[in-house]
C-alpha cells in the first residue's frame, strides 16, 4: 500500500537536515531512533506523528541540542548540531509541553529576560516583548504574574517567549496538550501567522490526528524509531486507499473478539482501548457486516469512517494516536 517515502524539501533552502540520525540510551536497548532522514525547508511547516514511545520527542530533543544523538548529522539552518550546540541554540526557538516559564516573574519579565539572555540591550528587549504580546493578543496582561495564567494563555506567552530572540527554526512539542478546544484553536492561527508573517520553519509534534491535518504542509509518521511514511497529509490520505476505520464500541472488554477480527481476511490493523476496538478494513466487500456479527451481542455502538489522516496512522502503526 505505502512505500517508505525519503523525507525531502531541497526545493528550498533547508531550515532543518537530519541524515541517518541514531539515538540509543543504553547498549543493549533497542534504538529510541533508529537511522531516521529528515528535511524541512525554510518556511514549512512540519509535522511528527507517532504513537508513544514512537521517538518524536528524541528526535526534537536532538535536533535542539538537549539530546546528543548515538551517530547521524545534525544541521539546524547550515550549523553542526553536534559540533556547535550553543551556535545553534540562537537560531532556534522551543516550546516543550511542558510550562517552562518562570513563575516568581511577570509574563513581559519572562520574554523581557529571555530576549536579555541571547544578548538583547534593554531597550530592544522591552520593544520586543511589548510588540509580541500585542501581538499574542495578550499585551494587557504584561504584569501579570505567570502563575495567575490559565492554560491557554501560558501557552501563549511560552510561544511569544521562544520568539523573542527571532529564531529561524520554531520547535512545538505537543504545544496544545491540555488546552481545550478554544484555545487550541488560537494557537494554530498564531502558528499560521508566523510562517506567513516571519517565514520560519516551524516543526510540531502532536497527539491530535486534526491538528496535523490543519496546520501541516507535510507529515511524518514514526514508528519504533523509525520514519514509516512521509508525504503531505492529503497524500497520505490518498495513499490509504479503499479502507475504512470501523469503531466497535463494546459493553465490556474483549480480548478474544481483537483476535477474531485480526484473522479475517481484509482486516488489517486491530487497535484496541479497553472497551473500544478499532479495525482498519482494507477490503470492505462483505467484510464490515462479518466485522458486526462477530461483536454479536456486545456491541453497543458501531462508526464507520472513510479514508482520512487518521485511518492511514492506524493502518500503518496498528495503534491509534491517543491525546
Amino acid at each position: 500500500m505505502w512505500q517508505h517515502t525519503t523525507v525531502t524539501a531541497e526545493a528550498q533552502p533547508l531550515s532543518l537536515d537530519l541524515r541517518d540520525v541514531v539515538k540509543r540510551y543504553a547498549p543493549d536497548a533497542p534504538n529510541a531512533v533508529d537511522g531516521i532522514d529528515l528535511r524541512v525547508a525554510r518556511g514549512e511547516i512540519f509535522g511528527l506523528l507517532g504513537p508513544n514511545g514512537a521517538g518524536k520527542t528524541t528526535t526534537i530533543g536532538i535536533a535542539t541540542t538537549r539530546v546528543r544523538p548515538t551517530a547521524g548529522t545534525v544541521i539546524v539552518t547550515g550549523i553542526d548540531v553536534r559540533a556547535h550546540p550553543s551556535v545553534a541554540k540562537r537560531h532556534i526557538g522551543v516550546v516543550t509541553q511542558f510550562n517552562t516559564l518562570d513563575r516568581a516573574c511577570t509574563v513581559e519579565e519572562n520574554l523581557y529576560f529571555h530576549g536579555r539572555f541571547f544578548g538583547m540591550s534593554r531597550h530592544i528587549a522591552h520593544a520586543r516583548a511589548a510588540d509580541l504580546l500585542a501581538s499574542f493578543g495578550i499585551g494587557d496582561r504584561g504584569r501579570t504574574m505567570v502563575a495567575d495564567l490559565s492554560g491557554g494563555l501560558a501557552r501563549r506567552t511560552q510561544l511569544a517567549c521562544a520568539l523573542m530572540h527571532h529564531p529561524e527554526v520554531l520547535f512545538l512539542d505537543e504545544p496544545t496538550t491540555g488546552l481545550d478546544p478554544q484555545s487550541r484553536m488560537a494557537l494554530w492561527d498564531s502558528v499560521r501567522t508566523l510562517r506567513e508573517a516571519e517565514g520560519m520553519a516551524v516543526v510540531l509534534t502532536t497527539h491530535y490526528i486534526e491538528e496535523a491535518d490543519a496546520l501541516c504542509d507535510r507529515v511524518a509518521v514514526m514508528n519504533n524509531g523509525k520514519i514509516l511514511v512521509c508525504d503531505t497529509p492529503e497524500h497520505i490520505k490518498r495513499d490509504s486507499g479503499d479502507g475504512v476505520l470501523v469503531t466497535l464500541r463494546l459493553r465490556d472488554a474483549n480480548p478474544g473478539l481483537a483476535e477474531q477480527l485480526r484473522g479475517l481476511a481484509g482486516v488489517g490493523a486491530v487497535d484496541v482501548d479497553h472497551a473500544t476496538i478499532r479495525v482498519h478494513v482494507t477490503g470492505t466487500d462483505g467484510i464490515v457486516p462479518h466485522v458486526v456479527a462477530l461483536a454479536g451481542a456486545d456491541l453497543r455502538d458501531l462508526a464507520v469512517a472513510e479514508p482520512s489522516l487518521e485511518t492511514a496512522f492506524i493502518a500503518l502503526t496498528g495503534r491509534a494516536l491517543v491525546p
